[in-house]
């Protein structure tokens, strides 16, 4: 489903659970990012020269933490993350 990078978040995250979405990130992302960027480390989504262009580049870079932190998330997971993200900080269609 990730191998096309002009999927549409609508189609990519429409059977996605932003709610568990969020609690993953609430216990996993947050301190990370706070001690990279700062603050609440949502800077991370919002800079300038943010390295994310694309629903499916999200849900890459979702995979990439996942697969670098050892979270053991199931593809389902990182999905539900990177919708919540699209949700609240990246508003792509």
């Amino acid at each position: 489903m990730l191998a096309s990078t002009s999927l549409q978040a609508n189609d990519l995250f429409k059977n996605a659970d932003v709610v568990a979405g969020k609690k993953l990130i609430n216990a996993h992302c947050i301190n990370c990012h706070a001690s990279s960027f700062g603050g609440d480390g949502s800077e991370i989504y919002t800079r300038e020269l943010r390295k994310i262009k694309t629903p499916s580049g999200l849900v890459a870079q979702v995979r990439n933490c996942n697969t670098m932190l050892d979270l053991k998330w199931f593809e389902e997971d990182e999905v539900n993350v990177a919708a919540y993200l699209n949700q609240q900080y990246y508003h792509f269609k």
